[in-house]
């Protein structure tokens, strides 16, 4: 998914920061500890909104942090902290199960009682119709994730008339709901546990609610939300505990979501208590004063994922692979992790997949001594590609968003390009809607900066969602292989990765990193590097819970 984290350079901070990171433990719920601590209001803030709070269009980490806590699948991730938050538990459902014909066949109970937000009770009929809705509201991985469902290749061609008959079978009197696939997918359960696959009521219009609050079944529901103002989200009075790794009850009783604050005024209401915690990343002039002055506030956790410039390689002048691989070799990926906070903050990267995912293997091109890590750029080479494209001169337009980092990365790789003799320039959008302008390809993006975090613990979820052919939708604004690179042998061997993973996932894991090799291979992206999480909250927040999928656990944080 996507997301705006970054931070600013500061000399002499990063050695401070790296001395006092700070590791929460979480408490476990118990009823004496929830009576002790639960109440107020945790307040969030933001520089602006995250766009539509539909769940089955959304694809924005600011946002499934907040849906995770609104919103039930069929599984979902562990609400706890570090690797165990990468394991997929039962959620509406009773348990997990046993796959059945060779792997095509999933047969889940739902829990009995489970009530929305409106007050209705979950039934099979609401869990066919929310993902016939996958379909019928294009969702941005409908042609990807889920196309592998029976009947998902109609609901692709004509997403109004979406059933997908024969594929997803409820049962209302035995209380099933069954999954036949068109083949084995070893990550369907990952695939079921992302807020996308959230179970919705039946009536929910097929359509982007924008605005307008849909029912859920989590601890909490959207009451209000104005993307200018603020979002609101109070206690679910239908909410009952049936699972503390899926869904516990939040300690707070209502969470408030303020927009249109900058960063500067963010952190100093964060410092003063009238915010707890801010999405968008720190000031580069305020990194020494949180360090030093609030060193228990501060959290820095790793994360899977990372900062990239795809290029557009349908239009000019990326469609010319020399120049492409000009950029790679030019980009000085020792300044992009200066800009962002420094080595502690951030680790250069060369290719698609970030450090410790599975199937990751060090791999460097693009330096000056190839091999597999990143060194220095090598600009005798990029001078002598960009010669042999015949594109210098040639108009570009980098697109970056207002918040964080990315202002001063789109200026960075402008004047990158220039060096390199292209007419560069950086035309930088509001964040709220900068992520899907650089997915239409009605906009003719040639060059973007943009991040991407991990949907799931799983490859593909690099290699398959953002680079395959299925991840193209022209003229939509979910249309997340940005590069638009299409490459059938490319989709070839990440269907043979997928294969292989059904039975040896070590033997996938060694394919996705040829994989891997191709795609960096191809420069459809600059990567620029891996970041780090730092989370700044106020003295009221105890708690702190850091998850791999979903980072700070809003429900696991309680205020005084």
């Amino acid at each position: 998914m996507t997301g705006r984290r970054g931070l600013a350079a500061l000399a002499g901070v990063v050695g401070v920061l790296a001395a006092m990171v700070a590791c929460g433990v979480a408490r476990a719920q118990t009823d004496a500890n929830f009576a002790a601590h639960s109440g107020g209001v945790l307040r969030l803030v933001s520089a602006s909104a995250g766009g539509t709070i539909d769940p089955q269009v959304n694809y924005t980490n600011e946002y499934w942090q907040l849906f995770v806590n609104v919103y039930d699948g069929l599984v979902t991730f562990n609400k706890a902290a570090g690797k165990a938050s990468n394991e997929v538990v039962p959620d509406l459902a009773m348990a997990i199960p046993t796959p059945q014909d060779g792997g095509k066949t999933y047969v889940f109970t739902l829990r009995k009682g489970i009530k929305f937000s409106n007050g209705a009770t979950v039934t099979p009929a609401d869990v066919v119709a929310s993902f016939q809705r996958l379909f019928k509201v294009n969702n941005p991985n409908a042609g990807s994730w889920y196309a592998n469902i029976v009947g998902a290749d109609k609901c692709l061609a004509v997403p109004a008339t979406c059933t997908l008959a024969g594929g997803v079978i409820g049962d209302a009197q035995a209380g099933t709901v069954t999954f036949h696939l068109v083949k084995p997918n070893p990550e369907f359960l990952y695939q079921l546990a992302v807020p996308f696959a959230a179970i919705l009521p039946a009536g929910t219009p097929p359509h982007d609610m924008g605005t307008v609050p849909v029912p859920g079944t989590g601890s909490y529901m959207i009451t209000s939300y104005d993307p200018q103002t603020k979002l609101v989200a109070k206690r679910n009075p239908y909410f009952k505990v049936w699972s503390l790794a899926a869904q516990p009850k939040g300690y707070v009783d209502e969470i408030d979501y303020s927009f249109d604050v900058t960063d500067e005024n963010g952190i100093t209401a964060v410092e003063n208590g009238h915010y707890d915690w801010e999405f968008d990343p720190a000031p580069a002039d305020r990194l020494a004063e949180i360090s030093t002055r609030f060193p228990r506030q501060v959290h820095i956790d790793p994360l899977l994922a990372v900062y990239y410039a795809p290029m557009n390689v349908n239009i000019p002048p990326f469609n010319n692979i020399d120049a492409r691989l000009a950029v790679n070799y030019a980009l000085d990926r020792k300044a992009a992790v200066n800009i962002f906070g420094g080595k502690n903050l951030a680790v250069p990267n060369c290719q698609i997949l970030p450090p410790g995912f599975p199937g990751y293997e060090p791999y460097c091109p693009y330096t000056l001594n190839p091999g597999t890590t990143w060194s220095a750029p090598d600009m005798q080479k990029a001078m002598a590609l960009m010669a042999k494209s015949g594109e210098a001169g040639r108009q570009v337009t980098v697109i970056a968003d207002d918040q964080g980092v990315d202002p001063a990365l789109g200026t960075y790789l402008a004047s990158l390009l220039n060096k390199l003799g292209f007419k560069a320039s950086v035309h930088v959008l509001s964040a709220n809607i900068q992520f899907n302008y650089i997915q239409n390809t009605n906009n003719k993006v040639q060059i973007s900066i943009t991040q991407w975090y991990q949907d799931y613990p799983a490859a593909s979820d690099f290699l398959n969602v953002l680079l395959s052919c299925g991840a193209i939708h022209p003229g939509s604004d979910n249309s997340i292989n940005i590069a638009g690179y299409c490459n059938k042998g490319y989709d070839a061997k990440v269907a043979a990765a997928m294969q292989t993973a059904i039975t040896d996932p070590a033997a996938a894991n060694a394919q996705w990193a040829a994989v891997d090799k191709d795609a960096t291979n191809a420069a459809v992206w600059a990567t620029m590097f891996t970041p780090r999480q730092l989370d700044f909250v106020s003295k009221r927040v105890g708690n702190f819970t850091f998850s791999d999928q979903f980072h700070l656990l809003f429900d696991k944080v309680w205020v005084h």
